[in-house]
């Protein structure tokens, strides 16, 4: 056992038995459950455990609307700390890590020190540990190099802050790592107050989000820090109790009645007016207003002054963005992408929610599902609708060239390169959203580059030395399995978790319960160059109903649009439709021994269709028409006795 880890076993030892230690009160109580309660050996010089894909899915899913809000704090507080060599994880309330960001060049060292994701970090399993220390005693704290319990980790330094849910719960934990450090723990100090403000927005955030349906009350104890950043945050129910409340406010109101923070369910449930001197009425009159410095409470007991504003539910504020909202809740674009399809609205439903943030969205589905329509209605949606939406197919630019077509290059940097240099796709979204179809065929060296723009929101064209900043949101879309390709080491691991903030996946058409509704939508569009109003006759709908669409909207279109132009009506008859949509002309390119269905002669009804048919050399038109029938009755008749036109008969 080399000596310091020896001394540090020691150290452990000799706190059990009642030695003094220099060691925080948390490290203390920490190493104590380590060695008592779990019967962990911290000479154990143990690997990190990491999940299996499956498991980590499981995790992630389970906490799929707080990722989301977190990203871009997790994002943000990279490029805080990056360039001082830590990693930031987020965990969930078990521990588990499902957000992660670090440098790609010393991933193996990371992913060693189970610095990376789906590893395990929860205290009964990973030892003193500033995740699990900070499940354990719900407290920000730093675990620094030998406060680690188990040897393995004594090299890193750790700084957690927990992240609690609407319901006072601890969901998650945020958390820095590096594998140096100076030796003084004091040096953490900054780490450990930058973590807990990080941790402090995104929990507020969450609550905010989940609070949309109730009364928000937003105070600060000091009016310069409301441009910064909300301080406490209160959900009032209608009738003013308390139903939720960030870690912050939880501690104002605790300390104003003398309780303990940890008994959260002293606090929840009472009304707002047992601790503040303002009557539930007149919370109103603070609803969305600017004037903060106007805007001043005070509090029962200790009479501290707090400024407020208070923010209305969403079925009564009046919304300051200039999106329509149509009856169904959603923006006019979004609104066009379905018609009543329960699974999809609920898809978009969400979206909507989430279309004025700036979390990335992955959308996945069959060829010709409609994923570019829904990416450009959310863009249209958002609060980038003036910006560029720039689509990019990965799967169409040439390898040699998506590198300088994505992120430009400067003048004079190859043969044949522009001599004014190019600004590239990625800068002309700028602002905007940048649309990325089919990115599961992005080459790999390309998904390393477009990681790290996601992640430190910067670009660097080929040729250049200096990073310029660059503000996007990224809609990606992919037919693929992506998680498969990931197992067979074709798309970065890394990228797909950056990509899927809010995933929405685009049913097949044959799938969809409002086939009529698209129907209807497309054949609109085409009628509007001749203002002719289309429609399609039952049975013609039908025949499509009953087709399995391989191409899905796309192909539906083109359909739509050929039956229009052969239609004599404003009408469309099951005789428009392509010949490969109708049950019995579509097997005409199928051996001609496959394609008759003998009817017996003695049936006179189809024995006499079959010899109409004859003498009009199977032109249906011209049967139908000495028949006295249209075409679509004709159809159905010949369906009904079993005949079909087949390669001898034409």
């Amino acid at each position: 056992m080399p000596s310091d880890l020896s001394t540090h076993v020691e150290e452990v030892h000799s706190l059990n038995w009642g030695g003094a230690t220099n060691r925080d009160p948390l490290i203390r109580d920490s190493w104590n459950r380590c060695l008592n309660d779990y019967r962990i050996d911290p000479a154990d010089l143990r690997k990190a455990n990491i999940l299996t894909d499956h498991q980590l899915h499981h995790h992630r899913d389970a906490m799929e609307e707080l990722l989301r809000t977190a990203r871009f704090g997790v994002e943000a507080l990279y490029r805080q700390v990056s360039s001082l060599g830590y990693v930031v994880l987020l965990t969930d309330g078990d521990g588990i890590t499902v957000d992660y960001i670090g440098n790609d060049s010393l991933t193996p060292y990371f992913r060693g020190a189970g610095l990376y994701l789906g590893a395990d970090w929860n205290e009964s399993r990973a030892g003193t540990c500033a995740v699990g220390t900070c499940i354990a005693s719900q407290t920000a704290l730093t675990v620094h190099q030998a406060d680690h319990y188990v040897g393995t980790h004594i090299p890193l330094t750790c700084t957690a802050a927990p992240i609690f849910n609407a319901d006072g719960r601890l969901s998650a934990v945020l958390d820095i790592a590096a594998l140096t450090s100076p030796e003084e723990k004091s040096s953490q100090h900054l780490a450990l107050q930058i973590v807990k403000n990080f941790a402090h927005q995104i929990e507020t955030a969450n609550l905010m989000l989940n609070s949309r349906r109730n009364w928000v009350i937003k105070l600060w104890s000091r009016q310069d820090f409301a441009s910064v950043e909300t301080e406490y945050v209160i959900a009032l129910d209608s009738e003013g109790a308390i139903i939720s409340i960030n870690q912050a406010a939880l501690h104002l109101l605790a300390n104003e009645i003398g309780g303990d923070w940890r008994h959260a369910d002293l606090i929840r449930g009472r009304s707002f007016s047992d601790f503040f001197e303002c009557d539930i009425d007149a919370l109103t009159t603070y609803v969305n207003s600017t004037l903060i410095e106007h805007n001043v409470i005070r509090m029962v007991r200790s009479r501290t002054p707090l400024f407020i504003q208070v923010v209305a539910p969403v079925n009564v504020r009046m919304r300051a963005q200039p999106i329509e909202r149509p009856a169904k809740g959603l923006p006019a674009p979004l609104q066009a992408v379905a018609g009543e399809d329960e699974t999809l609205l609920a898809s978009l439903d969400k979206a909507a929610r989430l279309v004025s943030t700036d979390i990335s969205f992955l959308l996945q589905g069959e060829t010709g599902t409609g994923k570019e329509f829904l990416a450009k209605a959310l863009h249209a949606s958002s609060l980038r609708s003036e910006k560029p939406f720039i689509p990019i197919n990965c799967a169409a630019l040439p390898e040699t060239l998506i590198e300088s077509e994505l992120f430009g290059y400067e003048p004079g940097t190859f043969t044949g390169s522009s001599a004014k240099g190019k600004k590239g796709l990625i800068r002309e979204a700028d602002g905007g959203t940048l649309f990325l179809d089919e990115i599961g065929d992005m080459p790999l060296a390309s998904q390393t580059r477009l990681l790290r723009v996601l992640s430190e929101r910067e670009i660097t064209p080929i040729g250049a030395t200096r990073p310029q900043p660059v503000n996007v949101r990224v809609i990606a879309a992919t037919h693929c399995d992506l998680v498969q390709r990931i197992r067979d080491g074709q798309f970065r691991e890394d990228l797909y978790y950056r990509l899927n903030g809010a995933i929405i996946r685009m049913p097949s058409l044959r799938d969809r319960s409002d086939q009529r509704w698209l129907v209807d939508m497309i054949l609109a569009q085409i009628g509007k160059p001749k203002t002719r109003t289309l429609a399609v006759s039952d049975e013609a709908f039908d025949v499509i109903k009953a087709y399995s669409w391989p191409g899905n909207i796309r192909q539906l279109v083109n359909v739509l649009q050929y039956a229009a132009a052969v239609a004599t009506e404003d009408e469309i008859l099951a005789d428009d439709l392509p010949e490969i949509l109708l049950p019995n002309t579509c097997l005409a390119l199928q051996p001609a021994s496959h394609l008759r269905i003998d009817v017996p002669d003695d049936l006179p009804e189809a024995a006499s269709l079959r010899h109409t048919l004859r003498q009009n050399q199977w032109n249906i038109s011209a049967a139908a028409r000495s028949l006295g029938v249209d075409r679509t009755t004709l159809h159905r008749r010949m369906r009904r006795f079993g005949i079909e036109i087949t390669m001898t008969d034409k």
